[in-house]
């Protein structure tokens, strides 16, 4: 074979376990947003999503409703309300999810709050220590289902175990197309994040 044939071949070779992992992942993000499986934990975790001039926005909403039925129903004694402040906000997403889930009934006393994250991953490392300061060892991850793979893949790094439950009244869930683009986006985000969870990073 001569060496132009070679790198041809490796070249396709590696065009085509690209294509499958990308396949795998989409499958993969796909099937953890359609399976809730809350069960019983001591913490509910929430993602943070934008919040308009205190109020939170539909998506965050969506987040914080769920999270506020699954601790009504007893599965965890504490919310975990994560999120910092955009540019040019003068209140974080977890404040205002705070003041929100507050009005539902939650007691004061059951929040917990991560208001500097402005990533998923930043959120999540920062949940990691306040359950390790508090003695908390499982943790329900609430968010949109095209977050819940990665979302898991990135507490496992931080050694948070979980287990998902995804929202089923978020705005973008019913929006098909939008739907649609998240989940390509998420399909491409885990792989670097499975990646960078080996190296460390």
């Amino acid at each position: 074979m001569s060496p132009r044939s070679l790198t041809r071949l490796v070249m396709t070779k590696f065009v085509l376990a690209a294509l499958a992992a990308w396949v795998i992942s989409v499958i993969g993000v796909i099937v953890w947003g359609a399976w809730d499986r809350a069960r019983p934990a001591d913490a509910i975790v929430v993602l943070g999503a934008a919040q308009y001039a205190g109020r939170p926005s539909p998506v965050l909403k969506a987040r914080l409703d769920h999270a506020v039925q699954l601790w009504k129903q007893g599965l965890a004694p504490r919310l975990v309300l994560t999120g910092g402040r955009g540019t040019g906000d003068t209140i974080s997403e977890a404040d205002v999810g705070r003041r929100y889930v507050m009005k539902a009934g939650v007691a004061d006393t059951a929040i917990l709050l991560e208001n500097q994250g402005r990533t998923t991953t930043a959120s999540i490392e920062a949940v990691a220590t306040i359950m390790s300061d508090k003695e908390l060892k499982q943790a329900i991850l609430v968010s949109d289902p095209f977050h819940m793979l990665r979302l898991q893949i990135i507490a496992k790094r931080f050694g948070v175990q979980s287990v998902t439950s995804p929202t089923r009244t978020s705005p973008i869930s019913a929006n098909r197309l939008e739907a649609l683009a998240y989940v390509m986006s998420e399909s491409v985000k885990v792989p670097a994040t499975i990646v960078l969870a080996i190296l460390g990073r």
